[in-house]
């Protein structure tokens, strides 16, 4: 079920009427690998050019790594929605990973550093919020997309010389009132709450993707049958009572409830989408390694937020100043790239 990782999916039949598995997908785009019905697929290929320096594609695999997969979940026919948000994903990703690349050269003139400490705790911060905290997660989708662990911190090192050039560039502008401090941290930090600790309370209704009572069931009649439930639901029918009468997992008698959920018990894409739908209501069905999930959460109940100290106030006051000054960056970034040699791969 949706509980596990997507590396369990079944490959042999999701990749045909699905449109392809994460595994395969991600790979189409960065190893070399003979794929089903095709030649072998490039390794580490060329995604941009910025003066000279090279994005591959295993860097742009990785940093949609997550949110392919939460796509991947949320739309099992894929179709237009899955595309446009897709590529607006990936196109994020190639631009930061540009704007990157710019900027990093004017930070090697300065002969700058960024304390190794630093980086290993955004590295944690960002295991902690992607990938639920699971290292073996984590690893397993940096090899997938063939980057070393002294590789991603060299991204990372480079994406926090990125935010201390822009602090640096603009470090003249009026330092964040108290209030508009205040009013940020109010904003940001359940986001940035410790989410190993969340819990929720769910429905949920598991159609497999095949059915061992009906030998005539396939995924794609299965997939059918789950968006009809989403329907009756929709129109007013009880959760419990079609939980009970179709779903498929040792929950379905009592309605499909389970409580106290911890969020790590979860796979991280299922536990972005659950727990960021609204108490209430219904999302799905969702594709899972086994067949697809309809879902409702009844109750969450948030990790601890982080306190107001000294590092908390620090770290607000850059986010405000950012706010405050993202016009006259996005002018100074513009001004930047067009005097840059970029060159994007297709």
């Amino acid at each position: 079920m949706i509980f596990q990782s997507l590396k369990r999916q079944p490959e042999r039949y999701l990749g045909r009427w699905i449109g392809g598995c994460f595994l395969i997908s991600m790979l189409s785009m960065s190893a070399q690998v003979p794929v089903a019905g095709g030649g072998p697929v490039e390794v580490n290929a060329i995604a941009a050019k910025v003066n000279g320096k090279v994005i591959t594609r295993n860097e742009v695999s990785f940093l949609l790594a997550p949110r392919y997969a939460q796509l991947v979940t949320r739309y099992p026919r894929r179709g237009a929605r899955f595309d446009a948000e897709f590529k607006e994903a990936k196109d994020a990703v190639l631009q930061e990973l540009v704007d990157r690349e710019i900027i990093l050269s004017e930070f090697k003139e300065l002969g700058a550093s960024i304390k190794p400490f630093l980086i290993e705790e955004e590295i944690k911060r960002q295991m902690q919020e992607l990938y639920n905290g699971d290292e073996a997660k984590f690893r397993e989708e940096l090899k997938k997309s063939r980057l070393t662990m002294d590789g991603y911190r060299e991204m990372t090192k480079e994406k926090m010389i990125v935010q201390a050039m822009r602090s640096q560039q603009f470090k003249d502008v009026p330092p964040p009132l108290p209030g508009e401090i205040q009013t940020e941290y109010q904003k940001v930090k359940s986001d940035l709450r410790d989410m190993s600790k969340d819990v929720i309370d769910f429905q949920k209704i598991f159609i497999p993707a095949s059915d061992a009572e009906n030998p005539l069931s396939i995924p794609e009649t299965q997939l059918a049958l789950a968006e009809d439930i989403v329907r009756q639901i929709n129109e007013g029918k009880s959760f419990d009572d079609l939980a009970k009468q179709y779903s498929k997992d040792a929950f379905a008698e009592a309605g499909g409830i389970q409580r106290g959920v911890p969020r790590t018990d979860l796979s991280p894409e299922f536990a972005a989408i659950l727990f960021d739908t609204p108490v209430g209501t219904v999302a799905g069905p969702l594709l899972d390694p086994q067949g697809f999930t309809i879902i409702k959460p009844l109750k969450i109940i948030e990790g601890p937020a982080p306190g107001f100290d000294d590092k908390m106030r620090e770290m607000l006051e850059e986010r405000v100043r950012r706010k405050k000054t993202s016009a006259q960056y996005d002018r100074w970034i513009e001004g930047k790239r067009k005097r840059a040699m970029v060159e994007m791969r297709p």
